[in-house]
């Protein structure tokens, strides 16, 4: 089963990468590096947290797993 710290610890990678992504994203789109930047942190956020409820609630579903 997954555990809580290991979904946290998902989240926060997953989200770093999805920051550095989205700021050239945003550099690219916007040529400024502040507004790439600022639009990476509030798409950083709110994956953040809605990856860590997706993560607990798959954590709570057996469908799919071997019996162990």
């Amino acid at each position: 089963m997954e555990t809580t710290t290991r979904s946290l610890l998902k989240g926060i990678l997953w989200t770093a990468l999805g920051f550095v992504t989205m700021s050239l994203v945003g550099l690219a789109f916007t040529g400024s590096l502040a507004t790439g930047g600022l639009m990476a942190l509030a798409n950083a956020g709110l994956g953040l947290v809605c990856y860590l409820i997706y993560e607990r609630i798959w954590a709570r579903i057996a469908w799919g797993r071997p019996d162990v």
